[in-house]
């Protein structure tokens, strides 16, 4: 197994790197939790989705990548010691054109005169034994994230490359207006933020009926209210997302977030939070453009209701497939990747 040896300062500098960067984006999420209190914008980041804040500052260099003198992650899921890697035995084809020379040994039989002169000294060795128990006992320093631990993640592998491709695989559809949080509130006795609304019940409610709605996302459609889910002209489902999502989506570029993190520790730390930092930015233009009077946390309204807040919305959702393309990419590539392990590269434990 072909390997990149990352030495104990490079790779700490890497990791002290990431922890700043994402102390920073995680910072005011935590004071808000110590003290009590809750952001309809961005607590949905760690609340919808199950990344706990620790987690995604833990960082991983991602497979392929050892870590020198790493002791540290001995007991961290997925790693295993470098030294546990199986060499592959030479080929028995290697092996055949390459005998022993028996011929060449025949030619210099052993000095058994010279030998007899020089007999091993038996005290010597005695007294200095070859160390086995402590080598034997010395643990492995340098660790990296095992083949055997990617063959358990197949299954997740090959599901999130199929929706991944898929997606990327279709135009950007910029027309939703992010009418999916107008459709949850249509029609209901209590809204899902305890924050008010811009319009009253019945203008939002007017609002969602004069509109088509094209939602994709199953994640988004499954919290429409009742009345509100025969008004989508898709009816997307659990099992056929592959089917529906499509780059434009803002909740699909959200989502490239969750899947980088469920793809750990197989890649990279700072793809993870490359991927945060774009769903952290979506969410805040998925709650302009929601029905909610946000003002007083700073955020303006996008009025998706009127020709110019449909035209802002849309030049923003293009602008976030735009960066969401190579990220998706990256994923991609990183599922191919490692669906390509060669799984006999396995170690002797995962």
């Amino acid at each position: 197994m072909d390997l990149t040896v990352l030495d104990r300062p490079t790779w700490t500098s890497r990791a002290a790197a990431h922890e700043a960067r994402v102390d920073e984006l995680v910072a005011p999420h935590l004071a808000r939790r110590r003290s009590g209190r809750k952001h309809p914008v961005h607590d949905f980041l760690f609340t919808y989705y199950s990344q706990r804040p620790a987690q995604l500052r833990r960082w991983h260099p991602g497979f392929g990548v050892a870590l020198a003198d790493a002791e540290e992650y001995a007991d961290r899921k997925g790693y295993a010691p470098v030294e546990e890697v199986a060499q592959h035995p030479p080929a028995v084809e290697e092996v055949a054109q390459h005998p022993p020379v028996v011929e060449e040994v025949a030619q210099h039989p052993p000095v058994v005169e010279e030998v007899a002169q020089h007999p091993p000294v038996v005290e010597e060795v005695a007294q200095h034994p070859p160390v086995v128990e402590e080598v034997a006992q010395r643990p492995s320093r340098d660790h990296t994230v095992s083949p055997a631990h990617v063959a358990g993640q197949a299954r997740l592998l090959t599901s999130l490359h199929a929706l991944l491709t898929a997606t990327a695989g279709r135009t950007p559809q910029l027309g939703c207006f992010g009418l999916h949080e107008w459709a949850m509130v249509y029609r209901a006795d209590e809204t899902r933020h305890d924050w008010p609304l811009r319009l009253s019940p019945e203008g939002t409610d007017a609002v969602v009926e004069s509109h088509r709605i094209g939602c994709s996302h199953f994640d988004a459609f499954r919290f429409f209210t009742p009345e509100a889910r025969p008004r989508n002209r898709l009816q997307p489902g659990r099992d056929d997302r592959a089917a529906y999502e499509q780059p434009g989506c803002l909740h699909a570029g959200m989502d490239l977030y969750k899947h980088a993190f469920r793809l750990t520790p197989m890649v990279a730390s700072e793809l993870v939070a490359d991927c945060f930092e774009l769903a952290r930015d979506i969410r805040v233009l998925d709650m302009r453009a929601a029905p909610y009077d946000l003002t007083d946390l700073g955020f303006e309204p996008v009025r998706i209701e009127t020709p110019e807040g449909k035209q802002e919305y849309a030049e923003a959702q293009r602008r976030f497939a735009q960066r969401g393309a190579p990220l998706r990419q990256r994923l991609i590539d990183e599922c191919q990747r490692l669906l390509a392990v060669d799984l006999s590269e396995r170690f002797a434990r995962a």
